[in-house]
């Protein structure tokens, strides 16, 4: 285990070290393409599009069939006082076997039939506006999946940026330390500066570099992280660019409230399709072919015969109303839903500005901390050189820059969440 974490911090450190620059838009474009409940989705619209050219063949083209049927049905027949087996008994009137008034002695079919759907425009058109409705709630769902994946992707991308820093600022807080040892190490061998103060240099240098080895370690994991919600099947080192997230000021409506309008609109397409089945239904029928009962007169049998149906539901218990009920049961909760979120979502976003104003203020005072500890750090290391400062007092300050540092890439990392939270609920 030592030896990988070894091996991290040598590739992180080193310079000749070919990284594989990946940005945010990236890792989101490749996370939208590998989700499996986008592509289901789409998958579905497709396959609605599909449906609904066959639910226009349904109500709208002929049906043809062919049919074909055989009943042989003998009996024996006793007239005239003999027992005779006959398979297309005529005129028998004692004998054993089904009665001739049900089978005619057998059945010989040989049809084809055809049925028109008649006056189905408005059946067809109400399905298919079921299927529109529900086609773009997939193509919505699949938007809003995208949309998640953006704000995931976003908050765990920060995170491995936010290792980044901390491993970058560690390398540059080695630097110093390093060149400020090999000045330390010759100021000692004159007598200017006692061993214990190069002991005290040698230990926080060793504290730097399991913090090093800790950064690697995390950002390692963070990645991997980041590969698996993106699909990427890739382990090798990248050096990710930093994400620089920006507000999106937008103030048009909501793509959160489609979900509400299509909810809406699909429940008004599910009460069209069940009234439907309040309309009368007519169909136009036909058949020709071979229709006999005895077989020697087979071949003149052979004819045709057409009809037109009718069917009207006259009562079914009340179910119209009750669903017309229980649809507007539905769209009120519809309604209800829509006029929470838009009041949740303003307060939220207000929240996460007020937030977001208060890390960025933060931010500014670090900032300037740092640059005043630069300075200190720069007139200490003139001060050691003459043996003026003593190292207790350059490694306090030392540890105090880091901590601001430190401070300010988690307020940095901070930021960025907040403006990548805020751009997901401002959508």
């Amino acid at each position: 285990m030592k030896i990988k974490l070894l091996v991290l911090v040598l590739l992180f450190s080193s310079s000749e070290f070919a990284f594989c620059q990946r940005s945010l838009a990236e890792y989101i474009e490749i996370a939208k393409s590998n989700s499996p409940l986008i592509t289901d989705n789409l998958t579905q619209v497709k396959a609605n599009e599909i449906e609904a050219r066959r639910i226009k063949a349904e109500f709208t083209k002929a049906k043809i069939d062919a049919t074909a049927n055989y009943l042989f049905s003998p009996i024996i027949n006793r007239d005239g006082g003999k027992s005779s087996f006959q398979a297309n008994p005529d005129n028998a009137t004692e004998y054993s076997g089904y009665d001739l008034a049900y089978s005619n002695g057998g059945t010989y079919q040989a049809m084809l039939s055809v049925t028109q759907p008649l006056f189905n425009g408005k059946r067809y058109e109400s399905a298919s506006e079921l299927l529109t409705a529900n086609s773009l709630i997939a193509e919505n769902t699949a938007q809003l999946t995208a949309h998640d994946l953006e704000k995931v992707i976003g908050d765990q991308y920060i995170l491995c940026s936010q290792d980044l820093m901390q491993l970058e600022y560690i390398n540059s807080m080695l630097s110093i330390l390093e060149k400020q040892k090999s000045i330390l190490e010759l100021l000692v061998k004159n007598s200017i500066y006692k061993p214990s103060d190069l002991t005290l240099l040698n230990i926080e240098h060793q504290n730097l570099l399991i913090q090093q080895t800790t950064f690697s370690a995390n950002y390692a994991r963070d990645l991997l992280d980041l590969r698996i919600l993106s699909g990427i099947n890739d382990t090798s080192t990248v050096n990710l660019l930093p994400p620089n997230l920006v507000l999106n000021n937008s103030d048009k409506n909501s793509d959160f409230l489609e979900k509400y309008r299509l909810d809406s609109l699909n429940l008004v397409a599910q009460q069209n399709s069940f009234e439907l089945k309040y309309r009368p239904q007519f169909n136009l029928f036909g058949n020709t072919g071979l229709n006999a009962v005895y077989a020697p007169t087979i071949p003149n049998r052979f004819g045709f015969s057409a009809g037109l149906s009718l069917s009207y539901p006259i009562f079914d218990g009340g179910q119209r109303n009750l669903n017309q009920e229980k649809t507007k049961v539905l769209q009120r909760s519809v309604a209800f839903g829509k006029e929470n979120f838009q009041n949740q979502n303003l307060v939220r976003k207000t929240k996460i500005l007020n937030e977001l104003a208060s890390f960025q203020n933060k931010m500014t005072t670090t900032n300037e901390q740092l640059k005043d500890y630069a300075l200190l750090i720069e007139s200490y290391k003139k001060e050691i050189l003459s043996g003026q400062l003593t190292i207790i007092n350059y490694l306090t300050v030392l540890k105090n820059m880091a901590t601001a540092q430190r401070d300010y890439i988690l307020l940095h990392s901070q930021e960025q969440l907040l403006i990548n939270t805020y751009n997901y609920w401002n959508w």
